[in-house]
Protein backbone atom coordinates (compact mmCIF):
# COMPACT_ATOMS: atom_id res chain seq x y z
CA UNK A 1 0.00 0.00 0.00
CA UNK A 2 1.65 3.21 -1.19
CA UNK A 3 2.02 6.03 1.34
CA UNK A 4 0.64 9.53 0.68
CA UNK A 5 1.97 12.23 2.99
CA UNK A 6 -0.44 14.98 4.06
CA UNK A 7 0.26 18.56 5.04
CA UNK A 8 -2.47 20.63 6.66
CA UNK A 9 -2.13 24.38 6.22
CA UNK A 10 -5.21 25.50 8.19
CA UNK A 11 -3.05 27.59 10.52
CA UNK A 12 -1.33 29.39 7.66
CA UNK A 13 -3.26 29.31 4.36
CA UNK A 14 -6.58 28.68 6.09
CA UNK A 15 -6.07 31.79 8.18
CA UNK A 16 -6.26 33.82 4.97
CA UNK A 17 -9.96 32.98 4.55
CA UNK A 18 -12.43 35.80 5.05
CA UNK A 19 -14.02 35.89 8.54
CA UNK A 20 -11.48 33.39 9.91
CA UNK A 21 -9.23 34.35 12.81
CA UNK A 22 -7.63 32.24 15.50
CA UNK A 23 -6.69 33.02 19.05
CA UNK A 24 -3.53 31.48 20.46
CA UNK A 25 -5.68 28.91 22.24
CA UNK A 26 -7.49 28.11 18.98
CA UNK A 27 -4.19 27.45 17.20
CA UNK A 28 -2.95 25.11 19.91
CA UNK A 29 -6.30 23.29 19.95
CA UNK A 30 -6.18 22.82 16.17
CA UNK A 31 -2.66 21.38 16.41
CA UNK A 32 -3.93 18.89 18.99
CA UNK A 33 -6.85 17.88 16.79
CA UNK A 34 -4.74 17.47 13.64
CA UNK A 35 -2.19 15.43 15.58
CA UNK A 36 -4.99 13.21 16.90
CA UNK A 37 -6.21 12.69 13.33
CA UNK A 38 -2.69 11.83 12.22
CA UNK A 39 -1.84 14.18 9.35
CA UNK A 40 1.87 14.01 8.61
CA UNK A 41 2.69 17.74 8.70
CA UNK A 42 1.04 20.75 10.33
CA UNK A 43 2.09 24.07 8.82
CA UNK A 44 2.52 26.75 11.49
CA UNK A 45 3.79 29.85 9.65
CA UNK A 46 6.76 32.01 10.56
CA UNK A 47 7.57 33.97 13.76
CA UNK A 48 8.72 36.90 11.59
CA UNK A 49 5.21 37.39 10.14
CA UNK A 50 3.95 39.44 13.12
CA UNK A 51 3.69 39.76 16.89
CA UNK A 52 0.91 37.17 17.13
CA UNK A 53 3.08 34.68 15.21
CA UNK A 54 6.03 35.44 17.49
CA UNK A 55 3.94 34.65 20.58
CA UNK A 56 2.60 31.52 18.91
CA UNK A 57 6.10 30.23 18.23
CA UNK A 58 7.10 30.77 21.85
CA UNK A 59 4.25 28.44 22.83
CA UNK A 60 5.26 25.94 20.15
CA UNK A 61 8.58 25.38 21.90
CA UNK A 62 6.75 23.28 24.49
CA UNK A 63 4.27 21.57 22.13
CA UNK A 64 4.79 17.82 21.75
CA UNK A 65 3.01 15.95 18.97
CA UNK A 66 2.59 12.19 18.61
CA UNK A 67 1.62 11.61 14.98
CA UNK A 68 2.37 14.89 13.21
CA UNK A 69 5.45 16.99 12.52
CA UNK A 70 5.33 20.78 12.65
CA UNK A 71 6.59 22.63 9.59
CA UNK A 72 7.36 26.34 9.14
CA UNK A 73 6.81 28.51 6.06
CA UNK A 74 8.84 31.27 4.45
CA UNK A 75 9.46 33.18 1.22
CA UNK A 76 12.92 33.10 -0.30
CA UNK A 77 15.35 35.89 0.43
CA UNK A 78 14.58 39.11 -1.44
CA UNK A 79 15.95 40.40 -4.73
CA UNK A 80 19.60 41.35 -4.19
CA UNK A 81 19.56 40.11 -0.60
CA UNK A 82 21.85 37.43 0.78
CA UNK A 83 20.02 34.50 2.34
CA UNK A 84 22.03 35.05 5.53
CA UNK A 85 20.51 38.54 5.82
CA UNK A 86 16.88 37.49 5.36
CA UNK A 87 14.75 38.20 8.44
CA UNK A 88 12.23 35.50 7.49
CA UNK A 89 14.87 32.83 6.86
CA UNK A 90 16.79 33.66 10.03
CA UNK A 91 13.59 33.49 12.07
CA UNK A 92 13.16 29.85 10.97
CA UNK A 93 16.84 29.02 11.38
CA UNK A 94 16.50 29.90 15.04
CA UNK A 95 13.51 27.66 15.82
CA UNK A 96 13.63 24.07 17.05
CA UNK A 97 11.29 22.97 14.22
CA UNK A 98 13.17 20.74 11.79
CA UNK A 99 10.93 21.05 8.71
CA UNK A 100 10.60 24.22 6.59
CA UNK A 101 8.69 25.12 3.44
CA UNK A 102 10.29 27.71 1.17
CA UNK A 103 8.12 29.17 -1.57
CA UNK A 104 9.45 30.74 -4.75
CA UNK A 105 8.28 31.92 -8.14
CA UNK A 106 8.03 29.41 -10.98
CA UNK A 107 5.95 31.53 -13.39
CA UNK A 108 7.98 33.99 -15.46
CA UNK A 109 5.07 36.46 -15.30
CA UNK A 110 5.68 36.84 -11.56
CA UNK A 111 9.41 37.11 -11.97
CA UNK A 112 8.92 39.94 -14.46
CA UNK A 113 5.88 41.74 -13.03
CA UNK A 114 5.96 41.05 -9.27
CA UNK A 115 9.63 40.57 -8.36
CA UNK A 116 10.74 42.77 -11.28
CA UNK A 117 14.02 40.92 -11.56
CA UNK A 118 15.80 38.55 -13.91
CA UNK A 119 15.23 34.85 -14.31
CA UNK A 120 18.77 34.20 -13.06
CA UNK A 121 18.27 36.27 -9.89
CA UNK A 122 15.07 34.38 -9.08
CA UNK A 123 16.95 31.08 -9.41
CA UNK A 124 19.72 32.44 -7.20
CA UNK A 125 17.22 33.46 -4.50
CA UNK A 126 15.70 29.97 -4.47
CA UNK A 127 19.05 28.17 -4.45
CA UNK A 128 20.60 30.28 -1.70
CA UNK A 129 17.51 30.17 0.52
CA UNK A 130 17.24 26.38 0.41
CA UNK A 131 20.96 25.87 0.92
CA UNK A 132 21.04 28.28 3.85
CA UNK A 133 18.22 26.51 5.72
CA UNK A 134 19.78 23.13 4.99
CA UNK A 135 23.07 24.40 6.47
CA UNK A 136 21.08 25.04 9.67
CA UNK A 137 19.98 21.41 9.79
CA UNK A 138 16.52 21.89 8.30
CA UNK A 139 14.66 19.57 5.95
CA UNK A 140 13.31 21.82 3.21
CA UNK A 141 10.19 21.50 1.05
CA UNK A 142 9.99 23.81 -1.96
CA UNK A 143 6.60 25.27 -2.90
CA UNK A 144 6.69 26.12 -6.60
CA UNK A 145 4.21 28.99 -6.50
CA UNK A 146 2.02 29.21 -9.63
CA UNK A 147 3.83 26.17 -11.04
CA UNK A 148 0.99 24.95 -13.27
CA UNK A 149 0.52 28.38 -14.84
CA UNK A 150 4.27 28.66 -15.33
CA UNK A 151 4.37 25.16 -16.85
CA UNK A 152 1.64 26.16 -19.30
CA UNK A 153 3.09 29.52 -20.37
CA UNK A 154 6.87 29.15 -19.87
CA UNK A 155 7.45 25.42 -19.63
CA UNK A 156 11.24 25.36 -19.73
CA UNK A 157 11.69 28.02 -17.07
CA UNK A 158 9.18 26.39 -14.68
CA UNK A 159 11.09 23.12 -14.98
CA UNK A 160 14.39 24.93 -14.47
CA UNK A 161 13.10 26.41 -11.20
CA UNK A 162 12.30 22.91 -9.92
CA UNK A 163 15.69 21.64 -11.07
CA UNK A 164 17.37 24.45 -9.13
CA UNK A 165 15.40 23.65 -5.97
CA UNK A 166 16.15 19.93 -6.23
CA UNK A 167 19.86 20.58 -6.82
CA UNK A 168 19.94 22.88 -3.77
CA UNK A 169 18.71 20.01 -1.63
CA UNK A 170 14.93 20.33 -1.44
CA UNK A 171 13.47 17.15 0.01
CA UNK A 172 10.08 17.55 -1.72
CA UNK A 173 8.99 19.66 -4.69
CA UNK A 174 5.44 20.97 -4.26
CA UNK A 175 3.60 21.87 -7.46
CA UNK A 176 1.16 24.70 -6.73
CA UNK A 177 -2.03 25.70 -8.54
CA UNK A 178 -2.02 29.02 -6.69
CA UNK A 179 -4.75 30.63 -8.80
CA UNK A 180 -6.95 27.53 -8.59
CA UNK A 181 -7.70 27.61 -12.31
CA UNK A 182 -6.49 24.18 -13.42
CA UNK A 183 -8.48 21.14 -14.53
CA UNK A 184 -7.43 17.52 -13.92
CA UNK A 185 -5.98 17.12 -17.42
CA UNK A 186 -3.65 20.09 -16.73
CA UNK A 187 -2.53 18.46 -13.48
CA UNK A 188 -2.05 15.04 -15.04
CA UNK A 189 0.25 16.18 -17.83
CA UNK A 190 2.53 18.26 -15.60
CA UNK A 191 2.77 15.78 -12.72
CA UNK A 192 3.61 12.87 -15.02
CA UNK A 193 6.51 14.83 -16.50
CA UNK A 194 7.88 16.21 -13.22
CA UNK A 195 7.82 12.89 -11.36
CA UNK A 196 10.12 11.40 -14.03
CA UNK A 197 12.66 14.23 -14.01
CA UNK A 198 13.97 14.52 -10.44
CA UNK A 199 15.05 12.04 -7.82
CA UNK A 200 12.99 13.67 -5.03
CA UNK A 201 9.43 13.40 -3.76
CA UNK A 202 6.78 15.45 -5.56
CA UNK A 203 3.71 16.98 -3.93
CA UNK A 204 0.74 19.15 -4.85
CA UNK A 205 -0.94 22.23 -3.38
CA UNK A 206 -4.07 23.48 -5.14
CA UNK A 207 -6.79 26.06 -4.61
CA UNK A 208 -10.49 25.70 -5.32
CA UNK A 209 -11.39 28.61 -7.60
CA UNK A 210 -12.90 26.29 -10.23
CA UNK A 211 -14.27 23.83 -7.64
CA UNK A 212 -11.65 21.35 -8.84
CA UNK A 213 -9.28 21.28 -5.87
CA UNK A 214 -10.17 17.81 -4.58
CA UNK A 215 -10.32 16.31 -8.10
CA UNK A 216 -6.98 17.90 -8.96
CA UNK A 217 -5.35 16.67 -5.75
CA UNK A 218 -6.59 13.11 -6.26
CA UNK A 219 -5.46 13.21 -9.90
CA UNK A 220 -2.00 14.35 -8.80
CA UNK A 221 -1.73 11.43 -6.36
CA UNK A 222 -2.81 8.95 -9.03
CA UNK A 223 -0.15 10.36 -11.36
CA UNK A 224 2.74 10.06 -8.92
CA UNK A 225 2.56 12.79 -6.26
CA UNK A 226 3.25 11.31 -2.83
CA UNK A 227 2.54 14.47 -0.84
CA UNK A 228 -0.79 16.35 -0.77
CA UNK A 229 -1.53 19.67 0.90
CA UNK A 230 -4.82 21.28 1.89
CA UNK A 231 -6.90 22.45 4.82
CA UNK A 232 -9.34 20.45 6.86
CA UNK A 233 -12.80 21.41 5.51
CA UNK A 234 -11.22 23.37 2.63
CA UNK A 235 -11.01 26.83 4.19
CA UNK A 236 -8.65 29.34 2.62
CA UNK A 237 -8.33 32.52 0.63
CA UNK A 238 -10.95 33.30 -2.06
CA UNK A 239 -12.78 30.01 -2.74
CA UNK A 240 -10.58 28.03 -0.36
CA UNK A 241 -7.90 25.37 -0.45
CA UNK A 242 -8.26 21.73 -1.33
CA UNK A 243 -10.48 20.02 1.26
CA UNK A 244 -8.11 17.65 3.01
CA UNK A 245 -10.98 15.83 4.76
CA UNK A 246 -12.40 14.71 1.43
CA UNK A 247 -8.99 14.02 -0.12
CA UNK A 248 -7.97 11.76 2.78
CA UNK A 249 -11.16 9.70 2.54
CA UNK A 250 -11.02 9.50 -1.26
CA UNK A 251 -7.41 8.34 -1.38
CA UNK A 252 -7.56 5.90 1.52
CA UNK A 253 -11.02 4.41 1.09
CA UNK A 254 -11.43 4.61 -2.68
CA UNK A 255 -7.88 4.30 -4.03
CA UNK A 256 -6.24 2.14 -1.35
CA UNK A 257 -3.42 4.54 -0.44
CA UNK A 258 -2.09 4.63 3.10
CA UNK A 259 -2.83 8.18 4.26
CA UNK A 260 -3.56 8.18 7.99
CA UNK A 261 -2.17 5.86 10.67
CA UNK A 262 -4.04 2.58 11.07
CA UNK A 263 -7.49 3.08 12.60
CA UNK A 264 -7.36 6.88 12.49
CA UNK A 265 -9.69 7.46 9.55
CA UNK A 266 -12.64 6.67 11.82
CA UNK A 267 -11.76 9.95 13.59
CA UNK A 268 -12.22 12.00 10.42
CA UNK A 269 -15.77 13.19 11.11
CA UNK A 270 -15.12 14.05 14.75
CA UNK A 271 -11.91 15.99 14.04
CA UNK A 272 -13.22 17.80 10.95
CA UNK A 273 -16.31 18.98 12.80
CA UNK A 274 -14.25 20.06 15.81
CA UNK A 275 -11.96 22.16 13.59
CA UNK A 276 -15.02 23.61 11.84
CA UNK A 277 -16.43 24.65 15.20
CA UNK A 278 -13.20 26.53 16.01
CA UNK A 279 -13.20 28.26 12.61
CA UNK A 280 -16.93 29.03 13.05
CA UNK A 281 -17.70 27.74 9.55
CA UNK A 282 -20.37 25.25 8.55
CA UNK A 283 -19.67 21.75 7.21
CA UNK A 284 -23.19 21.43 5.77
CA UNK A 285 -23.28 18.99 2.83
CA UNK A 286 -19.51 18.34 2.86
CA UNK A 287 -18.72 14.82 1.64
CA UNK A 288 -18.02 12.12 4.21
CA UNK A 289 -18.07 14.25 7.41
CA UNK A 290 -21.28 16.34 7.40
CA UNK A 291 -24.65 15.43 8.85
CA UNK A 292 -26.01 15.50 5.29
CA UNK A 293 -23.36 13.18 3.85
CA UNK A 294 -25.41 10.08 4.69
CA UNK A 295 -28.85 11.68 5.09
CA UNK A 296 -31.85 10.14 3.35
CA UNK A 297 -35.12 12.00 2.90
CA UNK A 298 -37.12 10.45 0.05
CA UNK A 299 -39.26 7.54 1.19
CA UNK A 300 -37.99 5.19 -1.53
CA UNK A 301 -34.38 5.98 -0.65
CA UNK A 302 -34.97 5.35 3.05
CA UNK A 303 -36.69 2.07 2.31
CA UNK A 304 -33.85 1.01 0.02
CA UNK A 305 -31.11 1.84 2.52
CA UNK A 306 -32.88 -0.03 5.29
CA UNK A 307 -33.00 -3.11 3.06
CA UNK A 308 -29.44 -2.74 1.77
CA UNK A 309 -27.30 0.35 2.58
CA UNK A 310 -25.35 -0.06 -0.69
CA UNK A 311 -28.46 0.99 -2.62
CA UNK A 312 -27.93 4.67 -1.79
CA UNK A 313 -24.62 4.90 0.13
CA UNK A 314 -21.18 4.75 -1.49
CA UNK A 315 -19.45 3.69 1.77
CA UNK A 316 -20.38 2.61 5.28
CA UNK A 317 -20.56 5.95 7.18
CA UNK A 318 -18.94 4.39 10.24
CA UNK A 319 -15.65 4.06 8.30
CA UNK A 320 -15.16 7.82 8.70
CA UNK A 321 -16.86 8.03 12.08
CA UNK A 322 -20.14 9.36 10.68
CA UNK A 323 -23.63 7.89 10.93
CA UNK A 324 -26.67 7.44 8.78
CA UNK A 325 -29.41 10.05 9.13
CA UNK A 326 -33.00 9.40 8.07
CA UNK A 327 -34.91 12.66 7.54
CA UNK A 328 -38.57 13.05 8.36
CA UNK A 329 -40.31 15.37 5.92
CA UNK A 330 -43.35 15.79 3.74
CA UNK A 331 -41.90 13.29 1.23
CA UNK A 332 -40.76 10.63 3.68
CA UNK A 333 -42.77 7.66 4.83
CA UNK A 334 -42.93 5.01 7.50
CA UNK A 335 -39.43 3.72 6.82
CA UNK A 336 -37.90 7.02 7.93
CA UNK A 337 -40.20 7.17 10.93
CA UNK A 338 -39.36 3.61 11.96
CA UNK A 339 -35.66 4.42 12.07
CA UNK A 340 -36.27 7.49 14.25
CA UNK A 341 -38.60 5.60 16.56
CA UNK A 342 -36.19 2.68 16.89
CA UNK A 343 -33.64 5.04 18.39
CA UNK A 344 -36.15 5.51 21.21
CA UNK A 345 -37.82 2.07 21.25
CA UNK A 346 -35.49 -0.45 19.57
CA UNK A 347 -38.10 -3.21 19.35
CA UNK A 348 -40.94 -1.12 17.84
CA UNK A 349 -41.74 -2.40 14.34
CA UNK A 350 -43.11 -0.75 11.21
CA UNK A 351 -46.53 -2.40 11.56
CA UNK A 352 -46.99 -1.32 15.20
CA UNK A 353 -50.47 0.30 15.47
CA UNK A 354 -48.95 3.38 17.15
CA UNK A 355 -46.97 4.18 13.99
CA UNK A 356 -49.93 5.56 12.07
CA UNK A 357 -50.71 8.04 14.83
CA UNK A 358 -47.08 9.10 15.11
CA UNK A 359 -46.74 9.58 11.37
CA UNK A 360 -49.89 11.70 11.30
CA UNK A 361 -48.61 13.97 14.07
CA UNK A 362 -45.17 14.37 12.52
CA UNK A 363 -46.52 15.03 9.03
CA UNK A 364 -48.77 17.73 10.50
CA UNK A 365 -45.86 19.35 12.31
CA UNK A 366 -43.79 19.33 9.11
CA UNK A 367 -46.75 20.91 7.32
CA UNK A 368 -46.92 23.56 10.04
CA UNK A 369 -43.32 24.49 9.36
CA UNK A 370 -41.26 22.31 11.69
CA UNK A 371 -37.92 21.33 10.23
CA UNK A 372 -36.90 18.10 11.91
CA UNK A 373 -34.07 17.35 9.50
CA UNK A 374 -32.18 20.23 11.16
CA UNK A 375 -33.49 19.51 14.68
CA UNK A 376 -33.27 15.79 15.35
CA UNK A 377 -33.40 16.30 19.10
CA UNK A 378 -36.80 18.02 18.92
CA UNK A 379 -37.96 15.06 16.84
CA UNK A 380 -36.85 12.65 19.55
CA UNK A 381 -38.79 14.66 22.14
CA UNK A 382 -41.95 14.67 19.98
CA UNK A 383 -41.80 10.87 19.63
CA UNK A 384 -41.30 10.32 23.35
CA UNK A 385 -44.09 12.73 24.26
CA UNK A 386 -46.53 11.14 21.79
CA UNK A 387 -45.76 7.66 23.12
CA UNK A 388 -46.01 8.79 26.74
CA UNK A 389 -42.39 7.91 27.45
CA UNK A 390 -41.42 11.18 29.10
CA UNK A 391 -42.94 13.81 31.29
CA UNK A 392 -41.83 17.44 31.44
CA UNK A 393 -38.94 18.20 33.76
CA UNK A 394 -40.51 21.62 34.42
CA UNK A 395 -43.44 23.84 33.49
CA UNK A 396 -43.22 27.53 32.56
CA UNK A 397 -46.02 29.17 34.52
CA UNK A 398 -45.35 32.84 33.85
CA UNK A 399 -43.09 34.79 31.52
CA UNK A 400 -42.71 38.54 31.13
CA UNK A 401 -40.35 40.31 28.74
CA UNK A 402 -39.51 44.02 28.73
CA UNK A 403 -37.53 45.63 25.92
CA UNK A 404 -36.16 49.06 26.71
CA UNK A 405 -34.28 51.75 24.79
CA UNK A 406 -33.45 54.78 26.90
CA UNK A 407 -32.24 57.05 24.09
CA UNK A 408 -32.17 56.83 20.29
CA UNK A 409 -28.42 56.27 20.33
CA UNK A 410 -28.22 53.85 23.26
CA UNK A 411 -28.33 50.08 22.89
CA UNK A 412 -31.46 48.12 23.70
CA UNK A 413 -31.71 46.37 27.03
CA UNK A 414 -34.06 43.42 27.51
CA UNK A 415 -35.32 41.99 30.78
CA UNK A 416 -36.93 38.57 31.31
CA UNK A 417 -38.89 37.54 34.39
CA UNK A 418 -39.95 33.90 34.65
CA UNK A 419 -41.67 31.53 37.07
CA UNK A 420 -41.32 27.78 36.65
CA UNK A 421 -42.69 24.81 38.51
CA UNK A 422 -40.79 21.59 39.14
CA UNK A 423 -42.82 18.85 40.84
CA UNK A 424 -44.90 21.48 42.60
CA UNK A 425 -41.92 23.57 43.65
CA UNK A 426 -41.91 27.09 42.22
CA UNK A 427 -38.76 28.94 41.19
CA UNK A 428 -38.53 32.57 40.05
CA UNK A 429 -35.65 34.20 38.18
CA UNK A 430 -34.81 37.30 36.17
CA UNK A 431 -32.13 38.14 33.62
CA UNK A 432 -30.92 41.15 31.70
CA UNK A 433 -29.36 41.09 28.23
CA UNK A 434 -29.07 43.06 25.01
CA UNK A 435 -31.84 41.03 23.35
CA UNK A 436 -35.12 39.41 24.45
CA UNK A 437 -34.27 35.87 23.32
CA UNK A 438 -30.96 35.80 25.17
CA UNK A 439 -32.64 37.28 28.27
CA UNK A 440 -35.33 34.57 28.05
CA UNK A 441 -32.72 31.83 27.69
CA UNK A 442 -30.69 33.16 30.63
CA UNK A 443 -33.71 33.59 32.93
CA UNK A 444 -35.15 30.15 32.18
CA UNK A 445 -31.90 28.32 32.86
CA UNK A 446 -31.20 30.43 35.96
CA UNK A 447 -34.60 29.49 37.39
CA UNK A 448 -33.63 25.82 37.12
CA UNK A 449 -30.02 25.92 38.37
CA UNK A 450 -30.87 24.97 41.96
CA UNK A 451 -32.69 21.83 40.85
CA UNK A 452 -30.70 21.00 37.72
CA UNK A 453 -27.16 22.37 38.27
CA UNK A 454 -25.83 20.79 35.04
CA UNK A 455 -27.66 23.52 33.10
CA UNK A 456 -24.95 25.97 34.17
CA UNK A 457 -22.73 24.32 31.52
CA UNK A 458 -25.27 24.83 28.72
CA UNK A 459 -25.09 27.73 26.29
CA UNK A 460 -27.01 28.73 23.18
CA UNK A 461 -24.39 28.59 20.41
CA UNK A 462 -26.46 29.43 17.30
CA UNK A 463 -29.83 30.99 16.59
CA UNK A 464 -31.60 31.13 13.21
CA UNK A 465 -34.98 32.55 12.24
CA UNK A 466 -36.81 31.91 8.99
CA UNK A 467 -40.07 33.48 7.86
CA UNK A 468 -42.24 30.66 6.50
CA UNK A 469 -44.88 32.69 4.62
CA UNK A 470 -43.64 36.05 3.38
CA UNK A 471 -47.06 36.90 1.95
CA UNK A 472 -48.44 37.43 5.43
CA UNK A 473 -45.81 40.09 6.17
CA UNK A 474 -45.37 40.68 9.91
CA UNK A 475 -48.15 38.16 10.64
CA UNK A 476 -46.17 35.31 9.10
CA UNK A 477 -45.22 32.13 10.88
CA UNK A 478 -41.56 31.95 11.81
CA UNK A 479 -39.37 28.93 12.45
CA UNK A 480 -36.64 29.28 15.07
CA UNK A 481 -33.75 26.82 15.04
CA UNK A 482 -31.31 26.91 17.92
CA UNK A 483 -28.10 25.05 18.55
CA UNK A 484 -27.03 24.37 22.12
CA UNK A 485 -23.93 22.89 23.70
CA UNK A 486 -22.78 21.73 27.12
CA UNK A 487 -19.13 21.76 26.07
CA UNK A 488 -19.23 18.05 25.17
CA UNK A 489 -22.27 17.51 22.95
CA UNK A 490 -24.13 19.76 20.51
CA UNK A 491 -27.86 19.48 19.82
CA UNK A 492 -30.50 21.29 17.74
CA UNK A 493 -34.12 22.11 18.54
CA UNK A 494 -36.94 23.94 16.76
CA UNK A 495 -40.02 26.02 17.48
CA UNK A 496 -42.72 27.40 15.14
CA UNK A 497 -45.22 30.19 15.81
CA UNK A 498 -46.55 33.48 14.45
CA UNK A 499 -44.85 35.01 17.52
CA UNK A 500 -41.04 34.96 17.29
CA UNK A 501 -40.69 35.03 21.09
CA UNK A 502 -43.06 32.08 21.47
CA UNK A 503 -41.20 30.12 18.77
CA UNK A 504 -37.92 30.93 20.52
CA UNK A 505 -39.33 29.82 23.87
CA UNK A 506 -40.48 26.50 22.37
CA UNK A 507 -37.03 25.81 20.93
CA UNK A 508 -35.27 26.80 24.17
CA UNK A 509 -37.60 24.68 26.31
CA UNK A 510 -36.93 21.70 24.02
CA UNK A 511 -33.21 22.35 24.31
CA UNK A 512 -33.28 22.26 28.10
CA UNK A 513 -35.62 19.27 28.19
CA UNK A 514 -33.29 17.37 25.85
CA UNK A 515 -30.26 18.16 28.01
CA UNK A 516 -32.02 16.99 31.17
CA UNK A 517 -33.26 13.83 29.44
CA UNK A 518 -29.72 13.14 28.22
CA UNK A 519 -28.34 13.56 31.74
CA UNK A 520 -31.01 11.27 33.17
CA UNK A 521 -30.20 8.55 30.63
CA UNK A 522 -26.49 8.78 31.46
CA UNK A 523 -27.20 8.39 35.16
CA UNK A 524 -29.23 5.28 34.49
Amino acid sequence: MEKIYTLDTTLRDGLQAQTVSFSLKDKLNIIGLLDKLGVDFIEVGNPAFGKADEEFFKKLESVKTVNSKLITFTPTCRVGEAATDSVALNALAGTNIKYCTVFGKTWKLHVDEVLKTTEEENLRMIKDSIEYLRSKGKTVFFDGEHFFDGYKHNHDYAIEVLRTAASAGADTLILCDTNGGCFPDDIKKAVREVTKLFGVKVGVHVHNDCDMAVANSVTAALCGCVHVQGTLNGIGERCGNANLSTIIANLQLKKNFKVLPDGHISRLTEISRAVAQITNLSTTSMPYISRNAFAHKAGMHVDGVMKNPATFEHIDPSLVGNKRNFILSEISGKSALVNSVKKVIPDMEKDDPRMDGLLKVLKQKESDGYHFEAAQESLELVIKRQLGLCKPFFEVEKLKLIDEQITETSANTSYAFIKVSVNGVEEIAAAESDGPVHALDQALRKSLYNIYPSLQNVSLTDYKVRVLDGRSSTGSKVRVLIESSDGVDVWNTVGVSVDIIEASKMAIVDSIEYKLMKDMNKNH
